[in-house]
């Protein structure tokens, strides 16, 4: 028997559009998106709040747990929840987006967990900036990248291994990252990542790894699993491909009306109907337009002015529907110039496609 139980499931099936293998559903069944018309509200509900896992979830006890700064450090050191709760804290509104949301409309579909729209929210993090206890430690001059592991363990693609990411040193100043134990003024729910996890806002969201156990300074580039062998855009499977960070210009609607309870298409009646959605980017960069699609034609929607940085925006428009079959669509621009395509990007993992969201509507 092969030393590895898995090496037979290394390559992923085939997959045919519209069509999802009971290993998709399995996946579909552990984690969850948001709830779209929660698109409304401006902190999505922790209850709400999309997940992905790809192991099981550790159940840690907070009071044992330990942090751990290790490897090319000058001063390593070992640091308690209580430490981390006693340090400066700051709670920051960020926007979270998996990579692989929109994967469902990627054709031909990698064959993973099937996102459509909801892998995404805004939540309230607390905790303490990371920067600060990387000084603390001293990285040594050779030091190149800082790696943050998980206590979740497991296969992907026969490839054992912790769930793990690194992040430049510059990228740790840049970026604002948190050392998170709370969520929404209440302590991290193990699903999310308790006791400890990194929030690095801006970045799609595989950069915030959860059940943080160990932070190490490494002399060489990071080679784990999560940081190598996916989260890479790539147009083909041998693809070395280029690492995926920033999160793309994206917008969505809160579907209007009422629902079918199986296809989602949705009824409303004739009149004056309000659409409503946020729009964000990457990098905390804002976004200066969302424009909304109605039988043809491109109309320019109201939107806020940011309150966060790295939290999304608010945006509406008035329709006046009148009788009849509608597919509505949304777009967002932001201040670089980017501007939200109205087909999928191709990836051959179909991450982070920020294609403009499809919404059918019967007004009647």
């Amino acid at each position: 028997m092969s030393k590895n139980p898995f090496q037979i499931y290394s390559d992923k099936p085939i997959t045919v559009d519209g069509i999802y293998s009971q290993a998709e559903v399995g996946l579909a069944n552990r984690n969850s998106g948001n709830l779209l018309e929660t698109l409304a509200l401006d902190i999505t509900p922790t209850g709400c709040h999309y997940l992905l896992n790809h192991f099981d979830v550790p159940v840690l006890d907070p009071k044992a747990h330990r942090l751990k700064f290790s490897g090319s450090f000058e001063a390593p050191f070992e640091v308690s929840m209580a430490e981390i709760m006693n340090l400066p804290a700051e709670t920051m509104p960020v926007t979270m987006e998996c990579a692989g949301n929109g994967r469902a409309g990627v054709s031909p579909r990698s064959h993973s967990m099937p996102w459509m729209y909801e892998a995404v929210g805004t939540s309230e993090w607390t905790g303490t900036k990371l920067a600060p206890l990387i000084e603390r430690s001293c990285p040594k001059n050779s030091v190149v990248e800082i790696s943050f592991t998980g206590a979740d363990y497991g296969y992907d693609m026969g490839e054992p291994h912790f769930f793990g990411r690194s992040l430049t040193l510059a990228q740790i100043k840049e970026l604002d990252v948190l050392l998170v134990y709370a969520m929404n003024g209440a302590p991290l729910l193990p699903q999310h990542g308790a006791p400890l996890r990194v929030i690095v806002p801006g970045w799609y969201g595989m950069a915030s790894v959860k059940w943080l156990t160990n932070i190490t300074a490494l002399t060489e580039p990071y080679d784990g699993y999560q940081q190598v062998k996916t989260y890479r855009f790539k147009v083909h499977k041998d693809d070395l491909g280029i690492p995926i960070q920033t999160i793309r210009v994206k917008s969505l609607m809160v579907p209007p009306g009422v629902p079918d309870w199986s296809t989602r298409k949705r009824f409303v009646s004739a009149g004056a109907v309000d659409l409503v959605g946020r729009a964000w980017s990457g990098d905390g960069v804002p976004i200066v337009k969302v424009e909304v699609e109605v039988a043809g034609e491109w109309r320019k929607a109201n939107l806020l002015e940011k309150k966060h940085r790295y939290a999304w925006q608010k945006w509406s428009l008035s329709w006046q529907a009148e009788p009849g079959e509608y597919i509505l669509r949304c777009r967002a621009s932001d201040m670089n110039g980017n501007i939200q395509p109205l087909d999928p990007p191709w990836d051959q993992a179909g991450f982070a496609n920020n294609a403009a969201q499809r919404v059918h509507v019967f007004v009647e």
